[in-house]
């Protein structure tokens, strides 16, 4: 089908459903109020994250509440695993009640009251606590409904659909990217309960700029009825491949995708299990372990470095926003004023962080800047290895899990070598932070091949009667994934005292790098298990 036609099936469909035509960067108006509504809601979740352990752990004269390693890492671990459990229930709760949009709303308000809650954190344990059951519920109702949407905004097989869950991705980023780099930095440097409080603010200004848009998207999200009863109508007009469709009424050919989607979900455990240490063991690492002070050449070099990771991003989205303001402002004028009024607040706090570190005695890297690395290499990273995939190297989908298995064994085999001089049962160290550095380019490349094609393949391998349930799969993995991950940190000091700090690190290499290995063994299997899927 022809540019024209897709852009003329675009907007057929944007019309039938009331939503607004409007076009910024050739995508409708609707994609960037929900790019700015997740990246306000990542910049809070992110920003949480990067202090939750360190806050945990760290002493109460500076404020933390001086908890174990292992109780901080258990902690983190019950927090995250349940984060992906819950959009099972919200998504659930979106589709038989609520409808997607005012799930996005009252997900988003639960969570600000959340960061709310947290901010408190001095005034007793038990905001603490409340700040944190307020957060999972909210996720769960935010989370899986506003990319629900994104779908809805394109035809089934409109070929813009996947460069529109790229702009999404990115909106994801910048807001991680930013809330790990100001939440963390101002929750260490001057006090936890700003930092809790400051990702709580952002997602307060997400919340109002998507309620006050909500007439661009039409019916999408309205009615969880009509949206069930439209969807049915549309698959049943719009055919999908023939050849993969004859093979589907084949029991033996849907028994064989299921088996590929059941391996490609375990191996997904071995991966965000170790993943997800970003969070847990490998903040202890960069807080106790790590050399921060900086001086001379390479303390003015980390100042310039890290300016231009706080600026040139707000950059690249305030661009994105007066792109947006210029189309919808007339209409939507509140909406805008809320973004806009955010963007003020975070950009007074670049500037204010990008001047104070550069006019400090000293230089200390904060133990929460390792976390932004992984954002930072993921926009930088994914269009090289897209031009891979398209040019140089595409394998199959358990390949390139393998590869993402292998990929993040290896960061930890280089937190292994980096650590192997720390002395049986150190508490601290001074170990250079090029090990971290090159750790999260690793992880983030191992993301990049594993990660993007997850969700596709669940998609792509399951009956269409089984979607959801299959994508309930996907998500539970993640939660048992986190929780693992949060179980297996708090094994640091143990296994620290009992081995090595070395050691506790190079399990994390061989357990993924044993799982790649045996997909990349059994991959030819696999491949014919597919039965035709790509």
């Amino acid at each position: 089908m022809g540019f024209t036609n897709q852009e003329d099936q675009l907007d057929a469909h944007l019309i039938e459903r009331g939503v607004s035509t409007k076009r910024v960067f050739d995508h409708p108006v609707g994609l960037f109020v929900l790019f700015f509504t997740e990246m306000w809601e990542r910049f809070s979740y992110y920003g949480m994250r990067a202090l939750l352990t360190l806050f945990l752990v760290s002493e109460l004269a500076s404020g933390g509440w001086e908890w174990t390693r292992e109780s901080a890492m258990e902690l983190y671990g019950w927090y995250t695993g349940l984060v992906y459990l819950t959009p099972l229930i919200g998504g659930f709760i979106a589709d038989r009640l609520t409808g997607y949009r005012k799930a996005v709303v009252l997900g988003a308000l639960i969570m600000t009251l959340g960061h709310a809650s947290m901010a408190l954190e001095g005034s007793g344990k038990i905001f603490f606590y409340l700040g944190l059951v307020l957060m999972i519920l909210g996720n769960g109702l935010f989370k899986p409904n506003i990319s629900s949407i994104v779908g809805q905004l394109y035809p089934d097989n409109s070929t813009k659909k996947d460069a529109a869950y790229t702009i999404f991705y990115m909106g994801i980023n910048a807001g991680a990217f930013l809330g790990m780099l100001l939440c963390g930095y101002i929750g260490e440097k001057i006090g936890w309960h700003y930092g809790f409080g400051l990702a709580g603010i952002f997602m307060f200004f997400g919340m109002l700029q998507f309620y006050f848009a909500q007439r661009i998207f039409g019916v999408l999200g309205e009615s969880p009825k009509e949206t069930r009863e439209r969807i049915s109508s549309e698959k049943q007009t719009h055919t999908a491949d023939d050849s993969i469709e004859s093979e589907t009424s084949s029991p033996h050919v849907v028994r064989d995708r299921l088996i590929v989607i059941i391996v490609l979900s375990l191996s997904s455990i071995f991966f965000w299990m170790a993943f997800e240490q970003a969070g847990g063991s490998m903040s202890i690492f960069a807080k106790d372990y790590t050399q921060r002070m900086l001086a001379g050449n390479a303390a003015l070099t980390f100042k310039w470095v890290d300016a231009i990771l706080t600026l040139f991003p707000l950059v690249i989205v305030t661009w994105v926003l007066f792109s947006l303001a210029k189309k919808i402002f007339s209409e939507y004028p509140i909406s805008i004023l809320f973004t806009g009024l955010s963007f003020f607040v975070i950009w007074c706090l670049g500037i204010w962080k990008v001047y104070r570190e550069f006019n400090a005695l000293e230089t200390e890297v904060a133990a929460s800047w390792f976390q932004i690395l992984n954002s930072f290499f993921i926009i930088t990273l994914a269009t090289p290895f897209s031009k891979v995939w398209e040019k140089v190297f595409n394998p199959t989908g358990p390949v390139k899990f393998a590869l993402g298995l292998i990929l993040l064994g290896i960061g930890f085999a280089v937190l292994g070598y980096g650590s192997k001089d720390i002395p049986q049962g150190a508490a601290t160290a001074q170990v250079s932070m090029i090990w971290l550095v090159l750790a999260y380019f690793f992880h983030t490349s191992g993301e990049l091949c594993l990660s993007p094609v997850g969700l596709s393949y669940m998609s792509k391998l399951s009956p269409q009667k089984f979607v959801g349930l299959i994508f309930g799969v996907w998500f539970a993995c993640s939660a048992v994934a986190n929780w693992l991950a949060g179980m297996s940190g708090s094994l640091i000091d143990k296994i620290s005292e009992t081995y090595s700090l070395s050691t506790f690190f190079l399990i994390f290499a061989v357990i993924p790098g044993i799982a790649g290995l045996l997909l990349i063994l059994f991959s030819p299997i696999l491949k014919r298990m597919m039965h035709g899927i790509h």
